[in-house]
């Protein structure tokens, strides 16, 4: 009788793993889930990457912030140095900033870990902002992502709060030098900006309590709040799905791109270790906030030409243009010099934002949900209105510097901050006419292209002498079907009661609606149309018809929507 053959190892292997993975889903169903994962498409454009860039920033942030906060004393106690660092020894100062420079020059990578996490907090804010503009000008927050908006905005607000907390944090010169701007514009805040800068400093400017808060709040309170904001935006996303651009097979109500397994995994992988690598490299190659050169903090001293990290440095340049105004009233002293650029700027700024989507959804007919991108010319108002916003704070960044480049090119300081507060309202106004401009020349140029075809760049001579251009080269399908297939948004419809007598309880309702309507045509009126055939419309309307239901755009695309070959065959 002969023994039964035994099975081989990794068939028994693989069996125990289905054996455990099978009684684990009858407990947490964990499988269904992670096969919902694996089918669920993911973008495949480069622009999309950029919200993984910022998410990747953060997991370095989080995982160098927890190893530095082991050897961080966030104490305003006074010590005197007697560590690694000669040029300090015997020097009286603060227990926060001797353990800065303990991390940097006597815990084992401390310094390469404190650079790092440095350079991902400048990295991680640049990719919000330039996430933000991707979506802005692509007009992705429509409808129905307005909320995703929000929560990025916010995001964005909390990345800069959270930036400032730890650059504030060493308690050196020039983070000392930040707190007291910082003291003073909450001095401004009337009536009760005084009680505000002695709860945040714990008594007389510099207190003995404002570094133990911010610690508090950069490495407890921001960061949860982080974390619980990216959850919630990621959901939203994974329950929205992603916006896509005009191509072949993309329309309203459907998603294409990648699946999750292999392809969009290795992607982002292959992201993920890149960011880790490049902000290694930096932190290892390129300086950052090297507080030893700078000194620790005392209040009768300020560095010459300090600067802040880039992202506050639109509030430094907006305190340096604004004149130094003071107005007295009912005992009380308004410094407008601090409380218009530092408070009521950055709010103002903060809330459009806040608010964009929802006003250009009052100033569109359209109520249907947005799943393609906007090309930016084909939304010249928008676009324009976008790269005005940039132009007003490049100005404000750069005259954060102005001390800077005053000194670097040898010109006047008071001729440069002047040319700056001109260039503010100048700046801003012809960057929206001319980016208005470009986009209508960039439409003129498709329609060009859709009647004349493509250039092909050959000239030949004709037997008289003379040169002409060979015939143009036809579009291809897909090229014809991203220039078709665009959202043109129809202005408002003026008041019924337009001429007529209006009741004057409605008066006021009347006179809004009035402005509604005008700020619609102004905004929508500006566009070329593409030449199309009847037929091509009704197709082109039938790629952009909303979904009826959101459930339905997850699937593929309806038997209603045309293709890149249909507008092809069709002779505009």
């Amino acid at each position: 009788m002969t023994a039964p053959k035994k099975a081989p190892a990794r068939g028994r292997w693989a069996s125990r793993v289905e054996t455990t993975a099978v009684a684990l889903d009858g407990r947490v169903p964990f499988l269904d889930a992670a096969k919902g994962l694996i089918r669920k498409v993911f973008p495949d454009h480069w622009s999309f990457l950029l919200g993984e860039l910022a998410l990747y920033s953060f997991v370095v942030l989080l995982l160098t912030g927890v190893y530095l906060t082991l050897f961080f004393n966030p104490s305003m106690g006074e010590t005197v140095y007697q560590g690694s660092y000669l040029p300090l020894r015997g020097i009286r100062m603060t227990e926060a900033y001797a353990s800065t420079l303990h991390i940097s020059f006597d815990v084992r990578g401390g310094l390469l870990i404190r650079q790092v996490h440095h350079w991902a907090a400048l990295v991680f804010v640049a990719a919000i902002a330039v996430h933000m503009l991707r979506i802005f000008f692509t007009g992705a927050f429509r409808r129905p992502r307005e909320l995703n908006w929000v929560l990025g905005v916010t995001l964005l607000l909390l990345a800069m709060v959270e930036g400032f907390c730890g650059y504030s944090l060493p308690d050196d010169l020039i983070s000392g030098t930040g707190l007291r701007i910082t003291q003073g514009i909450m001095l401004s805040i009337p009536l009760v900006g005084t009680y505000l800068t002695l709860f945040a400093f714990g008594g007389e400017y510099p207190g003995r309590d404002i570094v133990a808060r911010l610690y508090e709040l950069h490495i407890l309170l921001v960061p949860g709040l982080l974390l619980a904001l990216i959850g919630a935006h990621l959901t939203l996303v994974f329950s929205l799905k992603h916006t896509h651009w005009a191509g072949r097979g993309r329309t309203n109500r459907n998603v294409v791109g990648m699946p999750m397994f292999p392809q969009f995994l290795t992607r982002t992988l292959g992201l993920l270790f890149a960011v880790f690598g490049v902000l290694t490299l930096l932190g290892g190659l390129g300086q950052i906030n090297p507080i030893w050169v700078y000194g620790p903090y005392r209040p009768d001293a300020a560095s010459i030409g300090s600067q802040p990290d880039w992202y506050m440095g639109f509030l430094e340049g907006s305190l340096r243009l604004m004149p130094a105004l003071e107005t007295r009233a009912l005992g009380h002293t308004i410094a407008w010099g601090a409380l218009v650029p530092a408070v009521l700027l950055p709010g103002a700024i903060f809330t459009a934002l806040y608010l964009y989507p929802f006003a250009e959804r009052w100033l569109t007919r359209s109520r249907g949900e947005h799943h393609l991108c906007d090309r930016p010319r084909n939304q010249p108002t928008r676009t324009g209105l976008g790269v005005a916003g940039t132009a007003f704070y490049a100005v404000l960044l750069v005259a954060g510097g102005d001390d800077v480049i005053a000194y670097s090119f040898g010109i006047s300081l008071n001729a440069l901050v002047w040319t700056l507060r001109g260039a503010l309202i100048v700046l801003p106004l012809l960057g929206f006419v001319v980016t208005k401009r470009l986009c209508l020349a960039l439409q003129a140029h498709d329609r060009e292209r859709l009647l004349e075809g493509e250039e092909t760049g050959a000239v030949v001579q004709s037997v008289e002498g003379g040169y002409v251009e060979r015939n143009r080269r036809g579009l291809t399908a897909d090229q014809r079907y991203v220039l078709l297939v665009r959202e043109a948004p129809e202005p408002l419809l003026r008041p019924a009661e337009e001429g007529t007598a209006v009741p004057r309880s409605a008066r006021l309702l009347y006179q809004v609606q009035r402005m509604r309507v005008a700020l619609s045509v102004w905004f929508h009126e500006d566009r070329l149309e593409m030449p199309a055939t009847d037929a091509q419309r009704r197709q082109i309307a039938a790629v952009l018809a909303p979904a009826a239901h959101p459930k339905e755009h997850d699937g593929q695309s309806p038997t209603t929507a045309t293709t890149g070959a249909e507008l092809q065959q069709e002779d505009s």
